[in-house]
C-alpha cells in the first residue's frame, strides 16, 4: 500500500473509524478522503509537470525523489567520479559509504 500499511492495520483502521465515526458517516468520509487523495495526487503531477517545464531541456526525466539532498548528491559524486578518466592520479577509485552522506 501506499504508506505500506498491512492489511490487519488497514482492519484495525477501518473499526476505528466505524466506532468513531459511526457507520452513518463512514460513507461520505470514506469519499471525501477518496477526494483529497485524488486532488493531493493531481497538485503533485501537475507541480512536477510544471518544475521540469521550468527547468528547460535537459530535466525531461527528473523525478521528484532526485530533488532529494542526499539523492542529489550521491548523483554527483558519481558523476564526477565517472569523469574522471586519467588513473594515473588515482590507484584505486574511490568509494564513498552511502552511510556516512
Amino acid at each position: 500500500m501506499f504508506f505500506d500499511f498491512g492489511a490487519g492495520e488497514v482492519i484495525g483502521l477501518a473499526l476505528l473509524a466505524m466506532i468513531l465515526l459511526g457507520p452513518d458517516k463512514l460513507p461520505q468520509f470514506a469519499v471525501d478522503a477518496a477526494k483529497m487523495v485524488k486532488k493531493i495526487k493531481n497538485f503533485a503531477s501537475t507541480a512536477t509537470s510544471e518544475l521540469k517545464e521550468n527547468l528547460g531541456p535537459g530535466f525531461e526525466d527528473l523525478q521528484p525523489s532526485d530533488l532529494h539532498p542526499k539523492t542529489f548528491i550521491k548523483k554527483q559524486l558519481a558523476n564526477a567520479l565517472e569523469e574522471d578518466s586519467n588513473p594515473k592520479k588515482l590507484k584505486t577509485k574511490a568509494q564513498i559509504d552511502p552511510d556516512l552522506l
